[in-house]
């Protein structure tokens, strides 16, 4: 399969347009680019899409505390959210909101569909409302004591202090944060996906136990609330928020609006219709049960449950092809903590480029962490400045400043083509079908790692043949075999370092395009490994590839996110 050409479709999770990107949400998008850049060196044919989540109770307050519409307020944090995806070269071929008309139409012809099929109802249901703000109050905006511990100042849905769970009817002295008034209870009537329908319940779980091939956790995760027939835990899913809210009215129902995680989801399709009517696509094509195309979603574990629950019942009932998989990664720590505000570990994106970092390093970081697994990954700040400075410097860029000045120096970067077919070339070539694998299973440690043992031979290998004691033995005039032996020796270190910057390449997309001008070669796609250096293409004079991290950095990172206790 991974010779024919493939048509892919990617998402990772909408960042909600309420805030800052952080270095927690670069886990996910470096996860995803760092995949859709391997299939595209692959040759497949893929779509990279993203937009900002942008609808919903917080984004309708924030904008009216700023005093500015919802719109604006959206346009603003959408140009700070690519800045920092560009910043870290997520490379997404179209970058959107939910806030589109083509959202808006999508959402609407989903709704009907799946009211026409019978899984819509309307339920009564009882409510925190706010009387001084004329507004019914989501979970998070209501604070009070916990009934567990009396711990005071926590949400409606959690205690941050004790852990508990509960509703915001149990808190004891509960308060609106938008007003600060107590909430009464008020009864609305809510529109609602009947996911309890026995044909959702027999459709998912088939979709999540038997035809998707979710990560073992995620898919026993799900078994717990599809069940067996008969006993399943799935409930009703409410879908509508009455006003005022800022999203999309429901068709058929004036003053309801759809509740943002109906229309998030489908703003992956809704950015992507957009992309389709620039570029020429056929957006039915991609989208129809029937296509071959393929279809993958990237996202945090706390979500699963819309990922694969929500979102596949939503498109198989509506007439679209569901996902050929959902993705999920764990959560990141730094230094073995959760992220803090206080410490200065609540690291935004935007402040590891002002402090000057090279976005390069953390994406390198993230990779030799990550896995296909939903565990956690810690972000050890001493370790990342060391396995940055020792991997990528000692180990990779090493290698081409070692042996780069003596071949162009001597022989005017003119390589010497019997030394191509050196075992050690043979043995890096060779382990090209592994690291595909594990770059397609999503096991970018174990790629890391895989190529860094390839560094280390290729170090070996010239510390054995000590290029700088050979270029002191040349004579002044006549060629030798010194002479033919420290040209064979750089040919084999620098097509080394070609070989292992292809590998690199999904990870680290800026230095591999400095590598190719520096080597004078095309664009590194993964055919490349059987493209070998010629003696028709000289290399260039080396010039400084990346820097070693100084922690003086990292001091000044922490330094730029740290905020009073």
């Amino acid at each position: 399969m991974m010779n024919l050409k493939r048509q892919i479709l990617v998402t990772s999770a909408l960042p909600y347009a309420n805030g800052q990107i952080h270095i927690g949400h670069l886990v996910e998008y470096i996860q995803t680019d760092i995949w859709v850049r391997f299939q595209r060196m692959q040759g497949h044919e893929v779509y990279f899409i993203g937009a900002d989540d942008t609808h919903g109770t917080p984004i309708m307050l924030r904008a009216e505390q700023e005093n500015i519409t919802p719109q604006e307020l959206i346009h603003r944090v959408g140009i700070e959210h690519k800045r920092d995806f560009d910043d870290f070269l997520v490379s997404f071929d179209h970058y959107g909101s939910t806030d589109t008309e083509e959202n808006k139409l999508l959402s609407e012809s989903i709704y009907i569909k799946l009211r026409d099929a019978g899984l819509i109802e309307k339920k009564s249901i009882e409510q925190a409302y706010d009387p001084v703000k004329e507004m019914f109050l989501p979970d998070r905006f209501i604070k009070g004591e916990c009934p567990k511990c009396s711990s005071k100042d926590q949400y409606g849905d959690s205690c941050e202090k004790c852990g508990a769970t509960y509703s915001p009817i149990d808190l004891k002295n509960p308060y609106s944060v938008v007003s600060g008034a107590a909430p009464i209870k008020k009864v609305s009537e809510h529109y609602f996906f009947k996911l309890s329908d026995p044909r959702c319940e027999a459709f998912l779980r088939d979709w999540t136990q038997v035809k998707t091939p979710l990560q073992p956790e995620a898919r026993n995760k799900m078994k717990e609330w599809v069940g067996t027939e008969g006993k399943s835990e799935l409930g009703d899913w409410d879908i509508s928020r009455d006003a005022p809210y800022f999203g999309f009215e429901i068709p058929d129902a004036p003053g309801k609006y759809f509740y943002v995680w109906l229309d998030a989801p489908i703003g992956y399709y809704g950015s992507f219709m957009q992309y389709c009517k620039k570029t020429g696509l056929d957006f039915d094509y991609w989208t129809n049960p029937s296509s071959s195309t393929e279809q993958y979603h990237f996202i945090g574990k706390d979500i699963l449950y819309f990922h694969t629950l929500f979102w596949p019942a939503t498109l198989h009932f509506s007439g679209y092809r569901t996902p050929t998989n959902v993705f999920a990664h764990g959560f990141l720590t730094v230094d073995g903590e959760k992220m803090s505000k206080s410490r200065g570990t609540f690291i935004n994106a935007h402040s590891v480029i002002t402090s000057g970092l090279n976005p390069e390093w953390l994406r390198y970081y993230f990779a030799a962490k990550l896995n296909s697994s939903l565990e956690d990954l810690d972000l050890n700040l001493q370790d990342f400045v060391a396995r940055v400075n020792s991997d990528l410097l000692g180990k990779y860029i090493n290698i081409a400043s070692r042996s780069a000045g003596f071949l162009v120096k001597r022989f005017n970067g003119i390589i010497a083509p019997q030394a191509l077919a050196h075992p050690l070339l043979e043995q890096i070539r060779n382990a090209s079908s592994e690291m595909a694998t594990l770059f397609e299973e999503r096991e970018f440690a174990k790629s890391m790692r895989l190529t860094m043992e390839l560094a280390d031979l290729v170090n070996i290998f010239v510390d054995a043949n000590k290029p700088w004691e050979l270029a002191k033995q040349l004579p002044p005039e006549s060629p030798s075999l010194t002479h033919t032996k420290l040209q064979e020796v750089c040919t084999v270190t620098l097509e080394a370092f070609r070989l292992l910057t292809i590998y690199l390449k999904p990870v680290l997309p800026k230095l591999a395009t400095e590598v190719e001008k520096f080597l004078n070669i095309p664009e590194l796609n993964w055919q490349s490994i059987h493209a070998p250096l010629t003696v028709d293409n000289a290399i260039n004079p080396y010039q400084h590839l990346m820097s070693r991290i100084d922690t003086q950095l990292i001091e000044k990172l922490l330094e730029a996110n740290q905020t009073p206790a």
